[in-house]
């Protein structure tokens, strides 16, 4: 898809651009993938600027690391400059975000499932119930090297979800309710994304998971494109 975003870089020639992924993609290939990335934006004119920013930082009761570009054209680029923005002092939990959510689809466990995860306390995983139980429920992830800190995970309400999926219910990256025995709906992990509650998803149950799972959380977003529009006034005298 980079080459696609590559392409419209160099028919459009905005001013500034956003281009957010993976904080794996400083690291994939060696670091070769993203030097590649960065030529090529080099070759369409623009000067970057990157930063890993995690949404927790920025009004999001959500821990999700995402690696943030923005570039500025060459042309312009003595006359704007770009500041990524501030953390914020106060970070959001769950306890926040979950008060009255709109009812929504969501998945559910199978009953063999809801009873081992109803052993397991909020803020817990598998190594917080009988370990016979959760030998036989990890089978070979059992002997998997690692914390295996995703397994059979419960969250609580005093701490910020992980990174929201897309899909509800994997063995190795579970995220079960804090108070309920079963996976968040597809409204809540929209709420812990920062999405308003009256932004619509559609399509079936799995599809609207999946599209809040791909999204950046909003506020992240927001706060990135409130000083992409500090940048750009500069070009005009701030107004």
């Amino acid at each position: 898809m980079f080459y696609h975003y590559a392409t419209f870089l160099q028919k459009l020639q905005p001013k500034m651009f956003l281009f957010e992924n993976v904080r794996g993609l400083l690291s994939h290939d060696k670091g070769r993938t993203f030097e590649t990335i960065l030529n090529i934006f080099a070759d369409q004119g623009y000067k970057v600027v990157y930063e890993v920013l995690n949404a927790w930082d920025y009004g999001v009761a959500q821990k999700r690391e995402r690696l943030i570009v923005v570039g500025i054209r060459q042309d312009l680029a003595d006359k704007i400059t770009f500041k990524f923005p501030s953390k914020h002092n106060y970070k959001p939990v769950l306890r926040d975000i979950l008060d009255n959510v709109p009812d929504s689809l969501g998945a559910k466990y199978s009953e063999k499932k809801a009873k081992i995860f109803a052993l397991v306390p909020p803020g817990g995983y598998w190594r917080d119930i009988p370990e016979d139980i959760a030998k036989d429920y990890m089978k070979s992830c059992w002997d998997m090297e690692g914390g295996r800190t995703g397994i059979l995970r419960r969250l609580s309400l005093d701490e910020p979800s992980l990174t929201v999926l897309t899909t509800p219910q994997m063995k190795q990256t579970d995220r079960c309710h804090p108070l309920e025995v079963r996976p968040f709906t597809v409204r809540e992990n929209a709420r812990i994304q920062s999405f308003p509650d009256n932004w619509e998803f559609v399509g079936s149950v799995g599809s609207q998971y999946k599209q809040v799972g791909n999204a950046v959380p909003c506020n992240l977003a927001k706060e990135i494109g409130k000083n992409i529009i500090v940048s750009l006034l500069e070009l005009t005298g701030g107004t």
